[in-house]
């Protein structure tokens, strides 16, 4: 769809999803930045669950690596329940976006696919801090049928048709709905930036 819109595209499998690429994501000046990782919010040592989300990794986490990181709370442990037992991978916290990320993402505008990207605007604000003019994602979480089929439509509205952030958010809203599982919506930060489009 993207490419015979005139885009260019590149796909990055999830194994590619290291700590390495999200630190040079800025450098690749890309007009658009779709996130199709998993997101979990962040749970505390105690075991407090927060609003904060952590971006997954595909990098198998390694209690030996990385261990400064993950006490500077830039980077996390991130369990995926989905298998048995649970696999466990690096998670990229929003202290990462802001101190670990190279370069600048030059107005872009970021769509994170996964569960509870604006369930607060902590990894939002740490994207626009780092450069980008918009950050879209769902305020709850979300079945991946449900974020592949939104997103599938926020893109065609967005960049087949040209349409404003708000418009296109609203019309994939008013189309493919809130998630029927958990009744999560798409949301944009900073909201000044629904007026716009992608340059």
């Amino acid at each position: 769809m993207l490419e015979g819109a005139g885009y260019a595209v590149d796909y990055y499998p999830g194994e590619q999803v290291t700590i390495e690429f999200y630190q040079d994501l800025p450098r690749h000046h890309y007009e658009v930045v779709v996130l199709r990782v998993h997101s979990a919010r962040f749970q505390t040592d105690d075991g407090i669950l927060t609003d904060e989300v952590v971006l997954f990794t595909g990098q198998p986490y390694d209690r030996q690596r990385y261990v400064a990181e993950r006490k500077a709370g830039i980077l996390a442990r991130a369990r995926y329940f989905l298998t048995n037992p649970p696999g466990y991978f690096f998670g990229v916290r929003a202290k990462f976006v802001e101190a670990r990320m190279k370069g600048d993402f030059e107005g872009a505008t970021v769509i994170l696919m996964g569960c509870d990207g604006l369930r607060s605007n902590t990894m939002a604000e740490a994207f626009v801090r780092k450069g980008a003019g918009a950050f879209v994602s769902w305020d709850d979480l979300v079945s991946t049928d449900h974020t592949d089929a939104a997103t599938e439509r926020l893109l065609h509205y967005l960049l087949v048709e040209k349409r404003t952030l708000s418009e296109a958010i609203a019309q994939t809203m008013a189309e493919i709905g809130p998630d029927p599982s958990y009744g999560s919506k798409l949301l944009v930060y900073p909201p000044e930036a629904s007026a716009s489009a992608p340059h």
